[in-house]
C-alpha cells in the first residue's frame, strides 16, 4: 500500500491494521500460538540436561588422557602450573552453593529465565580444569552430581512456569469458547423470536 507522501507500508503493518482483538478467532489463534511457544520454551531444560550428560560422558572417556604430553617442556612452563584439584574443589562448592540459590529464588519467583546456558559453560570449564591437574577421575562425580542438580533445578523452575502459564492460557481458550456457544445461542433465540 501506498501512502499520500509515496512511501509504501509494510505489508505486515496493513495486515496488524485488519487484525481486531476482539475477534475470538484471532484470539484464540494468538493464544495457541502462545501455548505452543511455552511448551517450546519448556524443552530448553531437557536440552541443557541432555548437552551435559554428553558433555559428562567425553569428559569421562578422556579422562585418562594425559592432555600436556605432546606440548615441549618450554610450552608446559609457559602454561605454568594447573590449579590444585583442592582450589577447583571449593570453588565447585562456592559456584554449585550459589548457583542453587540463585536458581531456588527464580525458582519461588516463578521466573521465565532459564539459566542452565550459563551454568553448562561453568561446568564444562570445571571438567577443563579438573583434566588439566590430572584430578578428573577422582572428581568427575562431583562435576556431575552438581551439574543434574543444578540443571534439574533450572529446568524444574521453567517447566513449572510454563505449564502455570499454558493452564491459564487453556482456561481462557475455555471460557473464550464458553462465551461464544453463548453468543451464538442468544443469536438463534433473536432469530427465533424474529420469525
Amino acid at each position: 500500500m501506498v501512502t499520500s507522501m509515496g512511501i509504501r507500508n509494510n505489508p505486515s503493518q496493513d495486515q496488524h491494521e485488519t487484525l481486531d482483538p476482539r475477534d475470538p478467532q484471532q484470539r484464540r489463534a494468538r493464544i495457541e500460538a502462545h501455548i505452543e511457544q511455552l511448551r517450546r520454551t519448556s524443552r530448553k531444560g531437557l536440552w541443557g540436561i541432555l548437552i551435559f550428560a554428553v558433555i559428562s560422558v567425553l569428559a569421562v572417556s578422556v579422562q585418562d588422557i594425559d592432555p600436556l604430553q605432546h606440548l615441549s617442556p618450554q610450552v608446559r612452563q609457559l602454561l605454568g602450573k594447573p590449579p590444585s584439584p583442592d582450589l577447583i574443589n571449593i570453588a565447585l562448592a562456592v559456584y554449585s552453593f550459589s548457583a542453587l540459590i540463585l536458581t531456588l529464588s527464580r525458582l519461588a519467583d516463578r521466573a521465565e529465565t532459564y539459566k542452565g546456558w550459563s551454568h553448562l559453560g561453568y561446568l564444562t570449564g570445571f571438567y577443563l580444569f579438573y583434566f588439566l591437574s590430572h584430578a578428573l577421575q577422582v572428581n568427575a562425580w562431583a562435576v556431575i552430581i552438581a551439574g543434574f542438580t543444578i540443571l534439574g533445578l533450572e529446568y524444574y523452575s521453567l517447566y513449572s512456569y510454563t505449564q502455570e502459564a499454558i493452564a491459564r492460557e487453556k482456561e481462557i481458550l475455555q471460557r473464550l469458547q464458553h462465551l461464544n456457544q453463548d453468543s451464538a445461542g442468544s443469536d438463534n433465540d433473536d432469530r427465533g423470536a424474529g420469525s
